[in-house]
């Protein structure tokens, strides 16, 4: 065997086999009786297990199979839609945890494996490369989901949740989506972000984030309002459809994503300036941002693997 491919195959089969035992089948029964499955893998101790929120959503009954056949009930801990990732817990089983990478030190062309259950065929490995990094994906939820990692490592329906893994045999990423119709286009949720998710999820069972309550699209020179919600942040503020909002404090807005970007967990009830024009004339207002409140997200606008 030529000495590259042979090296190529030790990487690819050292890192399934080191990862392997810790990644799982996830089968999801619904409340209205509709099945569905997807991946997982434990990450931290405990059987604390990291999913796909598409994955799990609705799910009245979760049950979770492992490598050597044992099966377990799942409970939810947490899930957060605008990143498309959920965690679950089985009590009574503690396998190992994978190690959690450093996905900010990915590059273009880096060898990357994907572990997961596509299409009911358990435990299959791919592998391929970083294609790119920095993507942006739409979630559920009509946020951006930034810094997602671009890979042609082949991903099908039932890969979702899943982890991406460098030849090392560290998880980098959570495999979560492909454009259907197209080949070698698959995303993955950068480990960075699965980190902090997670973290959030185990302290409040969910991410905090502020919410102004109202609707708005791109508009010429900043954000353009159409809705406010009544009695949203925004609406006791005094913001009115047609306002066209330029900045928040002393940050410009460009469009609906700068406006999610910023209005994290840290600008709950903090008093906050949006800047804004009003019929051409420029005005400052006073809005107290409260937590976003749980709600029912559309369905993505691109295919879930």
């Amino acid at each position: 065997m030529d000495p590259l491919l042979d090296a190529y195959s030790q990487a690819v089969s050292a890192a399934a086999a080191k990862v392997g035992p810790s990644v799982v089948a996830l089968e999801i029964i619904t409340g209205q009786g509709r099945r569905g499955a997807g991946s997982g893998f434990v990450f931290a101790p405990g059987g604390l297990i990291l999913t796909n929120s598409h994955v799990v959503r609705g799910a009245a009954d979760i049950a979770v199979t492992f490598p050597d056949g044992r099966t377990f009930e799942a409970v939810r801990v947490g899930d957060d839609p605008p990143t498309d990732l959920a965690l679950v817990r089985v009590p009574g089983a503690d396998p190992a945890p994978v190690k959690l990478g450093d996905s900010s030190a990915l590059r273009p062309g880096q060898i990357v494996i994907a572990l997961g259950n596509p299409l009911g065929f358990q435990w299959t490995v791919t592998a391929g490369v970083v294609s790119a990094l920095g993507r942006s994906l739409r979630s559920d939820a009509g946020r951006l989901i930034e810094g997602i990692i671009q890979t042609d490592a082949a991903l099908n329906p039932g890969n979702s949740g899943g982890p991406l893994v460098s030849s090392a045999g560290e998880v980098v990423g959570v495999n979560t989506a492909v454009i259907m119709g197209a080949q070698g286009i698959c995303f993955a949720i950068p480990s960075k972000t699965a980190a902090f998710v997670a973290e959030r999820l185990l302290r409040d069972g969910r991410v905090r984030r502020a919410w102004l309550g109202l609707a708005a699209q791109a508009g010429p020179g900043g954000v353009l309002v159409f809705d406010v919600q009544p009695d949203s942040p925004a609406a006791d503020a005094g913001v009115r459809p047609g306002d066209v909002l330029t900045a928040l404090d002393e940050t410009p807005l460009t469009g609906v994503d700068d406006l999610h970007r910023l209005l994290t967990e840290e600008r709950v009830g903090r008093r906050t300036t949006l800047h804004a024009l009003r019929r051409r004339a420029r005005i400052e207002l006073i809005v107290l941002p409260r937590e976003e409140p749980a709600t029912r997200a559309p369905r993505r606008a691109y295919d879930e693997e």
